[in-house]
C-alpha cells in the first residue's frame, strides 16, 4: 500500500485485501468455485463467481472474512431479497446464521425485504438460476411536450420541456421531511408539475427524480417522507407518483433514483456513457449509467458498501456495521478525520455547521483541514478500484458539499494520483466535477428525458 492516510493509518482498503485473498487461493492446492446469485424483483438477478479455499482444508475462516465482505457489498450495489449459496457449505450456513438468525445483518435483512416486499431469504443450492438482467433503456432524449420533475428534501425543481427546449423551469422551497401528512407532498408535487404543464399544448410523458428506492415508479424507501406513518406510506406513498401521474391522462412516467438521474444529466453533458456519480453530503448518495446510456435497476447505495477492511474502523450508526462507506465520503468523514486530528468541535454545531467550520479553515490554508481532504482523497483514490469491481466506470462525477471549494479539488487530484499509480488498469478514468448549473438545472432536465414516448 503506497499511500496511507496520515490521520487513518489503519485504513486497510477492502479492494487490496481481495486482491491478497485472490492471490492465496491461486497458490492453494485444493480450490472451489463459489457462486453468489442475487435475485431482486421479478426474477431479475446478479451473478457472481469466485475461487476460493475448498471447505475443510483449514481456511473456512478465512473464506468466510472475505466472502462476507463481499456478499454485504452486493446487496447494496445490486439490491436482492434472495441470496443463493452454490459451492460452499460453510459459506452457506454462516451467512444464514448472520442474515436470519443470530442478528448480525439484521439490518441488511430487514432493509431488502422491505423494498422487495419479500421475506429475505439465503438458500444454498447446486442449481443457480440463469442470469436475469434488469435493463432500464432510457430514452435520453426530448422529443414531445415532456415534464421534468426532481424532488430534493429543501426543495422541488419541475421543467417543462418541448423538442429538447425548455420553456419553464422552476424551483420550490418545500419542507417534505418536516410534515407527516402526505398530503402535503402529493400536493406540492402535483402544484409544481401543473405549473409546468401549462406551459405546454399537452402533456407526452413525466420524469421524475427523487431520493430514494424506487421499483416500477413505487416508492419503496424515500426520506421524502421521514414523518410519515408506516400505514400511511403503504396506503398514500408508495404510489404517489403513478397517482399524480394519472392527473393527466395515460402518460408514460418513469421514476428513478435522484443518485441514477444525476449520473444520466452527467452522461449527456459527457456525451458518454459508462458513468459513475457520486454526491458526498449527509451520506453517499450514488447512481449509475451502463455502457449502453442505460439503468440497471441496481440499488447504488454505496453508503453501505464496505470499504476498509479494518474491523476496528468507525462503526455506522445505521446498519451496526464497521467500515462502510457513509463514513468515508460524507460530511462524517471529515468530522471523523478532524476528531483524529485532534481538532475540537463545539459540540452544539450539526454535522454541517461542523463541515462548515472545516471548510472555512481550509480557505485559509490551514494544514489540518488540507490534510483532511487528501485522506479523504486517498480514500476515494482506492475505493474507486474496489467499485470498479462491480461497475464499468469510464468517468467518475464528484458531487455534494463535500466536494465545495478548494477542499473538492484536493480529493479530486489525490484519487487521480492513487488510482493511477496503484491500479494502472484504471489510469484512464475521468474524475471530475460537474460546475453547479450543471447540477442543479440538469436534473429536472434529464428526468423529462426518462420516459419513451411511442
Amino acid at each position: 500500500m503506497k499511500y496511507v492516510p496520515s490521520l487513518d493509518k489503519n485504513f486497510y482498503p477492502l479492494i487490496l485485501k481481495l486482491r491478497e485473498f485472490n492471490n492465496k487461493v491461486k497458490e492453494a492446492k485444493e480450490v472451489s468455485k463459489l457462486t453468489i446469485c442475487l435475485e431482486r424483483h421479478c426474477g431479475y438477478n446478479y451473478i457472481y463467481n469466485i475461487d476460493i479455499f475448498k471447505d475443510g482444508t483449514g481456511h473456512d475462516e478465512e473464506n468466510y472474512d472475505m466472502i462476507e465482505r463481499i456478499i454485504k457489498s452486493l446487496l447494496w450495489v445490486v439490491g436482492g431479497y434472495k441470496i443463493y449459496i452454490k459451492g460452499s457449505n460453510y459459506v452457506f450456513k454462516r451467512t444464514y446464521e448472520d442474515y436470519l438468525v443470530n442478528g448480525v445483518r439484521k439490518f441488511d435483512a430487514d432493509f431488502m425485504a422491505n423494498v422487495y416486499e419479500k421475506p429475505f431469504e439465503v438458500v444454498e443450492t447446486n442449481n443457480i438460476p440463469e442470469s436475469k438482467e434488469e435493463k432500464i433503456v432510457l430514452n435520453s432524449n426530448l422529443n414531445g411536450c415532456r415534464i421534468g420533475f426532481d424532488a430534493g428534501g429543501s426543495d422541488r425543481k419541475v421543467s417543462a420541456v418541448i423538442d429538447g427546449k425548455v420553456v419553464y423551469s422552476e424551483e420550490t422551497v418545500w419542507f417534505p421531511k418536516t410534515n407527516s401528512d402526505p398530503q402535503y407532498q402529493y400536493d406540492g408535487i402535483l402544484d409544481s408539475m401543473k405549473t409546468a404543464a401549462s406551459y405546454m399544448p399537452r402533456v407526452d410523458a413525466i420524469g421524475v427524480s427523487s431520493a430514494g428506492i424506487y421499483v416500477n415508479n413505487r416508492i419503496m424507501v424515500a426520506s421524502l417522507f421521514l414523518k410519515v406513518s408506516k400505514e400511511d406510506f403503504e396506503k398514500k406513498v408508495k404510489n404517489m407518483y403513478i397517482d399524480v401521474a394519472k392527473e393527466f391522462g395515460p402518460v408514460p412516467l418513469v421514476v428513478a433514483n435522484d443518485g441514477d438521474v444525476t449520473a444520466l444529466a452527467g452522461a449527456m453533458d459527457l456525451n458518454d456513457n459508462q458513468v459513475l456519480g457520486i454526491a458526498m453530503g449527509t451520506s453517499e448518495a450514488t447512481g449509475y449509467v451502463d455502457d449502453k446510456g442505460n439503468l440497471k435497476g441496481w440499488l447504488n447505495e454505496l453508503a453501505f458498501v464496505p470499504v476498509d477492511a479494518n474491523k476496528d474502523s468507525m462503526v455506522d450508526e445505521w446498519s451496526g456495521d464497521y467500515g462502510c462507506g457513509v463514513k468515508y465520503f460524507s460530511q462524517d468523514s471529515v468530522i471523523k478525520l478532524a476528531e483524529y486530528g485532534g481538532y475540537k468541535f463545539d459540540e452544539k454545531l450539526s454535522p454541517a455547521e461542523k463541515l462548515k467550520v472545516i471548510q472555512g479553515l481550509e480557505v485559509n490554508g490551514d494544514k489540518l483541514a488540507n490534510e483532511i481532504y487528501e485522506n479523504i482523497g486517498i480514500y476515494l483514490g482506492y475505493t474507486l478500484a474496489y467499485y470498479a469491481h462491480f461497475y464499468a466506470i469510464k468517468h467518475v462525477l464528484l458531487l455534494g458539499r463535500v466536494t465545495s471549494g478548494k477542499g473538492g479539488e484536493t480529493i479530486l487530484n489525490v484519487a487521480k494520483k492513487v488510482l493511477s499509480e496503484e491500479f494502472p488498469e484504471y489510469a484512464s478514468v475521468d474524475i471530475s466535477m460537474p460546475d453547479e448549473k450543471n447540477r442543479r438545472v440538469g436534473q429536472s432536465i434529464a428526468a423529462a428525458s426518462l420516459p419513451k414516448i411511442d
